[in-house]
């Protein structure tokens, strides 16, 4: 018992260390695992997926330590793990966060140990990702329909475009889509796949989405970071003097808040209609469109600052009192009042917070020419 006691003693010490203090994988404070196969220390969900991997874990606090485990961590740690595993990984790669879906996790758990991708030896053949070239087969969601169907995508870093083609033999593509507004995010619960991504761009001036997704975790993960490649070196094109620490945020985003929310005109005494919302706070916008599967947004809000004339607060409009939505919003802008209802309380103050918190950010000279570009909110 107090060997057991001591054990654990040291391993607590031992994870208070700022290199162990949090996930290996995912960056999580606290981790209360360890790999002893790896000598690192994980979160609950990172230590799930190394045991799938066959990577033994233990929990600090509950389980038992032999001495000699104990001593091996000791003699590791997340540090050095690290500059064996991540000695090589490419600026671009996404490196997960706790709050990321499974699967991008898991992939990055199995690149990091299992496939060795990042140790700084050479692969042949080269890793997908960085080839600037990459093409394959992916299910897309019909524009008007919710049946998924295969398509041929192909991804060219030289041209900096995405192609999709309606038949593998097709003699030209059906979209070719320019790099330059690109966005991919995992939606695995909006689009009802685990491997579920979202790929949102510019046509126009309206925003589009494709939902797609692989059945092969590794396969959509892989398109993920080479959609991820090909935008920084767009970026690296078009801002050749900018950092990659003011470049990296901007290849890829995750939205700042999705949902529902009934929304009326400008008039505020037309009916309120349900629509769904997506705020991109890069791009300072609030996008609406008519279902959580559509590929056109209806129309879109752009949010400046207090300064310029933007606000937001609580408001419940005298032709809303007989809805049964009554947590309502106003978005002011210095061209028109837009008026939402919330379904909960809850959802109201998430909304009002996220848009308070776009408000609050200084608008960049990118953020001037964006607004100037736009110009529709039905």
């Amino acid at each position: 018992m107090a060997n057991r006691e001591r054990n654990k003693k040291i391993l607590l010490e031992l994870v208070k260390q700022p290199d162990n203090s949090r996930c290996a994988d995912c960056g999580e404070p606290e981790p209360d695992w360890a790999s002893y196969k790896l000598g690192i220390f994980v979160c609950l969900n990172c230590s799930g997926i190394h045991r799938s991997l066959s990577s033994h874990v233990k929990s600090i606090r509950l389980d038992f330590w032999e001495d000699k485990l104990v001593e091996f961590m000791k003699s590791n740690g997340n540090a050095r793990a690290q500059a064996q595993y991540e000695k090589a990984v490419p600026p671009y790669y996404y490196r997960p966060q706790r709050e990321d879906c499974n699967i991008l996790r898991e992939q990055w758990i199995r690149a990091k140990y299992e496939r060795k991708e990042f140790t700084g030896e050479t692969k042949y053949p080269p890793l997908p990702y960085t080839t600037g070239f990459y093409e394959g087969i992916l299910l897309k969601k019909g524009k008007d329909n919710t049946q998924f169907l295969k398509r041929k995508f192909v991804l060219s870093e030289r041209e900096f475009t995405l192609s999709y083609y309606n038949k593998e033999d097709s003699k030209g593509p059906k979209a070719v889509i320019s790099i330059k507004d690109l966005n991919a995010t995992f939606q695995p619960e909006k689009i009802g796949h685990p491997n579920g991504l979202q790929i949102t761009y510019q046509d126009g001036d309206h925003t589009r989405n494709l939902y797609v997704y692989h059945e092969r975790s590794e396969e959509i993960v892989t398109w993920y970071n080479a959609i991820r490649a090909a935008r920084y070196a767009y970026l690296k094109t078009a801002y050749p003097t900018g950092s990659d620490e003011e470049l990296l945020p901007m290849i890829t985003r995750n939205y700042l808040k999705e949902g529902y929310m009934e929304k009326t005109g400008p008039m505020q005494t037309e009916s309120f209609k349900r629509r769904w919302f997506i705020l991109d706070s890069q791009n300072r916008k609030l996008l609406y469109f008519k279902g959580h599967l559509d590929a056109e947004e209806l129309g879109a809000i752009f949010i400046g600052t207090e300064s310029k004339g933007y606000s937001v607060k609580e408001w419940v409009p005298l032709n809303a009192r007989g809805n049964k939505w009554k947590c309502g919003l106003m978005l002011e802008t210095p061209e028109r009042q837009f008026v939402f209802m919330c379904e909960q309380e809850r959802d109201q103050r998430e909304w009002l917070e996220v848009l308070r918190k776009v408000l609050s950010r200084p608008m960049s000279p990118q953020d001037y020419t964006s607004k100037q570009d736009f110009s529709h909110n039905p």
